[in-house]
């Protein structure tokens, strides 16, 4: 029933930009603080960016200036602008819940290259 499903991610040069996206169906993700969350090579999932209903976002300090969240609540989809990749940036992309969290999607893949 739910189902979230991540787009976007892909191939960038270090410095570069990507915008990825997230869709959900079965859940309204204005209803909820939602986040895009990320799992390097090796490590655990962790969250990134959040945003509220009301607009009100928060950032891990590692993405702190460079990336940005946003919701189009009229599409029920969530955004991640990312700029200024670092190498450290590779990792797939989910978006999810952050209170309670639906069945994870398959995430999108950002690779960052030197």
């Amino acid at each position: 029933q739910v189902q979230l499903v991540e787009s976007g991610g892909g191939l960038v040069q270090a410095g570069g930009s990507l915008r990825l996206s997230c869709a959900g169906s079965g859940i309204t993700f204005s209803r909820t603080v939602m986040a895009w969350y990320r799992q390097a090579p090796g490590k655990q999932r962790e969250p990134v960016a959040t945003i509220t209903s009301g607009g009100n976002t928060h950032y891990a300090d590692s993405v702190k200036g460079r990336f940005t969240i946003s919701a189009d609540n009229a599409e029920n989809r969530l955004y991640l602008q990312m700029t200024s990749l670092k190498l450290e940036d590779t990792a797939v992309y989910f978006c999810n819940a952050v209170w309670f969290q639906a069945v994870w999607g398959k995430g999108t893949l950002v690779t960052v290259s030197s």
